[in-house]
């Protein structure tokens, strides 16, 4: 994290003749700092002469020493960068290069977050959550059917410990709260699914973004909109990852069929009637539930049918 924009995640104004003192450079080069960390962060900066300058969005950045240190204890290792493309390519490559699992990769930015079907996911500077876990199958049918969903519950937890009311999931990989999308999970793997392989679990999670630096083009919501104010994302970060190794630890040794029941009591489409696309083929039907896979449960025309896939489409029908 830059030094200059370490004294400026206060919020307030600053002048720069004191952000000069404080690092030992000139004005000007303060001022080039500053043009730096604009573009490179996407970060917007309020400048008023004779006041001096002040993050307009602030935010408090994420503390290396206590989210290593916590990590550790549970097994985990922590890979912390100001930016990267996408966090969950990060852990990818990571992979690819040899480094052990389990570890979690955390960015204060992303420049090519992504979602399912290749959806941009939207990734303002120290606002949000991007979070990738990559770890090691051993089991892979077992361990693999149904992942998605038993890490939505992981998230929906995590959200619920924080106080977070009426919190809920959307298959086969989205939370809601109040009835808008407040985090999506992309899961990806790499290696043999029928044996030993790696999954990185991407997580994505609003938290303090504000509407007037958002560009989601569906209805959303935020840790700081549910809460009524700003959320610490070291304390977010902390949580998920406890819940996280909770519920992979019972799927891995129940199976997603211990969880279906607690999956589907928290399912907001429940009984409604939803339309399922991939490509040019759409189905309709009455969601049901979820089967013992995390496949999705459809009573179409008369007979229950069972979908899967990660590039679905499930939409909620306009008369449901």
């Amino acid at each position: 994290m830059s030094k200059l924009l370490a004294l400026l995640q206060d919020g307030r104004f600053h002048s720069g003749q004191a952000l000069g003192e404080a690092l030992g450079i000139s004005r000007s080069s303060v001022w080039k700092q500053l043009q730096r960390i604009e573009k490179e962060f996407d970060l917007r900066i309020h400048k008023v002469q004779g006041r001096g300058y002040r993050l307009i969005d602030p935010f408090v950045p994420y503390d290396r020493e206590r989210l290593a240190s916590t990590l550790k204890d549970i097994g985990w290792t922590l890979h912390l960068h100001d930016v990267v493309d996408s966090t969950n390519s990060e852990a990818l490559r990571l992979l690819g290069q040899g480094i052990e699992a389990p570890f979690v990769v955390l960015s204060e930015r992303q420049t090519g977050g992504r979602g399912r079907r290749g959806r941009a996911w939207i990734s303002p500077a120290g606002q949000n959550l991007y979070y990738s876990l990559g770890i090691t199958i051993h089991n892979g049918p077992h361990q693999l059917a149904g992942m998605s969903l038993v890490i939505g519950l992981a998230v929906r937890d995590a959200l619920h410990r924080l106080g977070v009311p009426d919190v809920g999931l959307k298959w086969p990989n989205d939370v809601y709260a109040s009835g808008r999308k407040i985090a999506g999970i992309l899961l990806e793997l790499t290696g043999d699914p029928a044996g030993e392989c790696h999954v990185v679990i991407g997580i994505g999670i609003n938290c303090n973004m504000s509407a007037a630096n958002s560009a989601i083009d569906q209805p959303w919501t935020s840790l700081r909109n549910e809460l009524g104010k700003g959320i610490d994302r070291n304390q977010l970060l902390l949580v998920l990852s406890e819940s996280l190794r909770g519920y992979l630890h019972r799927h891995e040794v129940e199976g997603f069929a211990s969880l279906r029941l607690e999956w589907e009591a928290n399912h907001i489409w429940h009984g409604l009637v939803a339309s399922l696309s991939a490509g040019d083929r759409e189905i309709v039907g009455e969601i049901l539930g979820v089967d013992a896979d995390g496949c999705l449960r459809l009573l179409v025309d008369g007979s229950e049918r069972t979908f899967s896939g990660g590039e679905l489409r499930l939409r909620l029908r306009d008369d449901s």
